[in-house]
This record gives C-alpha cells, structure tokens and sequence, in this order.
C-alpha cells in the first residue's frame, strides 16, 4: 500500500539539559503490510530498495509501483523470537557484480541457532537471488532465540564488518575462541584479512576485530572520520554507542552501566569503569533499545548535517543527535507521536531519512524537516 499525503510530527524535548530540540517533521508513509521489516538497502538509479523481513522474505520496494513479490533463491533462515532474516547490504561491486549480502539466524543440529552472512547473485529483474553462498558461520551455535546481532557494514576499503550478539550467553563474549558478542572483520570475499589483531595467536578466533558485546544492533561508517561506529543494547539501562578499536575490548558483561531485568546487578559486572576494557562514548542509564544508525552527511537538509539518527524500539522513537568529532550529544526525538517500534534507519540517495517499523503491519517511512 502506498499513501501519498503526508503529516506533521512535533519535535519532542527531552529534559531541560537538552541544548536543542530537533525541528519539527514531515513524514510520508510509503508502504504498510511489511512483516517485522529489519533492515533496507537502496539499489541503484530508480529501482527503489531492498527490504528484509524477519520471517525469512526479501522483497523490493519500487517508487509509485509498492512492494514485489518475496524474491526466490533466499536461504532458509530460523525464524524464532528475535531470530531470523536480519541485515542486507549491497556489495560495493553490485553495478557490476549484484552480489547482495545478507545476515540471518541459521539452526544448528542440537536445536539452537547463530548468525550467519553469506551472498548471492541478484537477478537483472530482481526476483531472483541465484547462487546463494554462505561465506561465515558464528561458532558454536548457542542461541535458543536471543541476541543475534548480525548488522553489516562495507567500509569502503576492501573490508566487511559483522557485528555478533552474545546469544544471551554473557560470558561468551570475553571468551576469544568463540564468535559470540563479537565485531569481525572480513574481505569483501569473506576471506580473514592477515592483518587482524588475532590471527595467529592460539586459543583466539582469527576473524575478531574486538570483543566484550551484548547485543549490537546498529553500525556505519562515520563520513567525516571514516571510523567504524557501532551500538548495542544493555541490559536494563547502559545502551552504548562505541567506535570500532583494533582488538579493543568493550567490556560485556564485566563492564556495564546497565542491571539485569530482575533488578539485580549482572553476576559478573565490576562496575562501569573496568581497567583493560573501552568506555563507550555515549550511554543511556535508561535504554530506549536502540536499533539502526544513520548519519547524515547529505547537502539536502542542512539542518541535518551533523546528526547521528538512531531508532529506538522500546522508546518507540528516532533519536536525533549532534556529532562533534568523538562526541555526541541527544538533541531529542522526532517520531514520539507515532509509537511505533524503529527497527532500522537509513539516509537514502535523495537525502531523505528512511524508517522501517518493527511490528506485525510494519511501515516504510519517509522522513524530512518540515518547511
């Protein structure tokens, strides 16, 4: 279903000590009926975007035309609780190669799950993905339906970068011979790059750039220091937002600003503050469950520039944010009103802000300032 008319969004403040609100937005629904979408990526020219739902489809999205039938040759993906089809991304080389990249939740023999990346061939009529190739497989499989991770990013410089939750097995993600709570480092061939910060040491998993993840759930490159950004969910409280070091440690679960769910501290946390592991940059004591991460880099709006944009699915927000070299501060929300659960955000080609809904009838959004 497409809608045409558009509607306007007040900004929300978020406290007294927020410097300042974003402006007010207008926002275009673009398509209903998408099965708990999770991620997006635009294809080239005028031939709309990929979306991924999380039950196991991929379709494309085209301008006045909607949504196609679910494309075929996609891998059978384990669609349970937060499992299932999740990231996709277009190879660098798509113009040439149509690679399209994709990262799912695949079961193992015992009945538990991990996430794994792989590629395929897009069809020159975008039905069909031929030739689907796994190319990495998180080792062991320990998820009964929690913490998949599984965001991608292309770097631009020959490397692809895939960030693992821990499955909810906490204590996996210091353990450096396991791929749980993880951010690995890839070729554009799947291939370890020899220069790794673990390759060759005994005991450690050669495809690791760093360690001590919960859950992340966003990623992108950073357009003004061309660093690697990524965000994961705490526990209760103590969402972060971290830059990618070379074999950095970022704490989980023995640093957290986070508690668990119960009430109670995490069994194994020393404090926010733990010698030999990375103080994130940016820390929410009340997690708003922070999904998808864009900066806006484009000439479109420059009210925008600057801005970091984060989904939220508890909050059931988009989080506006400045960014000063290292440093972000939260300026507020844009989406309060709509109280929908935003599971990914992009910056399209055109300059606009794209927004996926997570739910059962999730929604495409188009999203600009309102003039």
């Amino acid at each position: 279903m497409h809608r045409s008319a558009a509607f306007i969004i007040p900004a929300i403040f978020l406290s007294a000590s927020v410097m300042a609100a974003p402006a007010p937005v207008k926002v275009e629904v673009l398509q209903t009926k998408l099965d708990h979408p999770w991620s997006l990526a635009f294809l080239p020219g005028d031939q709309g975007m990929l979306i991924t739902m999380r039950g196991g489809q991929l379709r494309q999205w085209l301008p006045g035309k909607g949504l196609s039938d679910p494309i075929t040759g996609i891998p059978k993906v384990w669609a349970n609780a937060q499992g299932g089809l999740l990231d996709v991304v277009l190879a660098p080389d798509f113009a040439q190669s149509r690679r399209v990249w994709l990262s799912y939740a695949e079961a193992g023999q015992d009945g538990k799950a991990g996430t794994v990346v792989g590629y395929g061939r897009l069809s020159e009529d975008a039905k069909h993905l031929d030739a689907f190739q796994v190319v990495f497989r998180q080792q062991p499989k320990l998820s009964t339906g929690n913490h998949f991770g599984g965001r991608m990013v292309f770097d631009g410089k020959g490397y692809l970068w895939i960030a693992l939750g821990e499955n909810n097995q906490r204590p996996t993600a210091q353990d450096l011979d396991k791929l749980q709570g993880k951010l690995v480092r890839l070729t554009d061939e799947g291939k370890v790059p020899p220069d790794n910060p673990f390759v060759g040491k005994s005991g450690a998993r050669p495809e690791i750039w760093a360690y001590g993840l919960r859950n992340p759930q966003g990623m992108a490159m950073n357009p003004w220091s061309h660093a690697l950004w990524m965000h994961e969910h705490g526990p209760r409280g103590g969402d972060e937002i971290n830059i990618a070091g070379k074999g950095k440690n970022y704490g989980w679960p023995l640093a957290t600003w986070g508690i668990n769910y119960s009430g109670l501290p995490i069994p194994e946390a020393k404090g926010g503050k733990v010698e030999g592991t990375e103080q994130p940059i940016f820390y929410w004591k009340k997690s708003p469950a922070i999904s998808g991460m864009a900066f806006y880099n484009a000439d479109v709006f420059p009210e925008w520039k600057n801005k970091l944009f984060i989904g939220a699915l508890k909050d059931e927000d988009v989080i506006v944010m400045s960014v000063n070299g290292n440093t972000v501060r939260e300026d507020g929300r844009i989406l309060k009103e709509r109280k929908a659960r935003i599971r990914d955000v992009r910056v399209g080609p055109d300059g606009y802000l794209y927004v996926l809904t997570d739910a059962s009838d999730g929604e495409l959004l188009k999203v600009s300032p309102a003039r």
